[in-house]
């Protein structure tokens, strides 16, 4: 069985290093929401757009794509396209992505994407320490509007 925590050095914004235990399937946008710093809407932008993301198939890949011949389907016979979910995917990430805007979108894709942590997001950005969380929310905020999220 798989370990599902591991054991992590960070820095807090006092200069301390400190151990902590990192579920390894946590999204940081998840973390966020588990403790009480995003709401359940900010949360549910966050992993809509973290989902388009993904089946626009926009991250790196690390293998060759081994699934050039469509797969037969049961029952009805008809093989949705994977190039037309990709592109509606991505139209979806685009769209969300213009909603946040300039300034807000960086943060908004280093943590709900690419799985930034808020302080070496906030480092990688060259913000001060703790504006991100302030950033992220006002960026998940438009895109939970995009996504029409109640």
């Amino acid at each position: 069985m798989a370990a599902t925590h591991v054991e992590q050095l960070i820095r807090d914004p006092d200069g301390r290093t400190q151990a902590v235990q990192v579920h390894i399937g946590e999204s940081p946008i998840a973390w966020l929401h588990a403790r009480g710093h995003l709401s359940e809407r900010h949360y549910l932008a966050g992993d809509m757009l973290r989902r388009d993301w993904e089946k626009a198939g926009l991250g790196a890949r690390v293998t060759m794509r081994w699934d050039a011949m469509p797969r037969q389907m049961g029952g009805s016979g008809i093989v949705p396209d994977p190039t037309l979910a990709q592109l509606s995917a991505r139209e979806r990430f685009d769209g969300a992505i213009r909603a946040a805007g300039p300034g807000l979108a960086d943060i908004l894709w280093r943590v709900a994407c690419a799985g930034e942590g808020l302080v070496a997001a906030e480092k990688a950005l060259g913000w001060p320490s703790r504006a991100g969380k302030l950033v992220l929310t006002l960026a998940l905020d438009r895109v939970a509007g995009w996504y029409r999220i109640a």
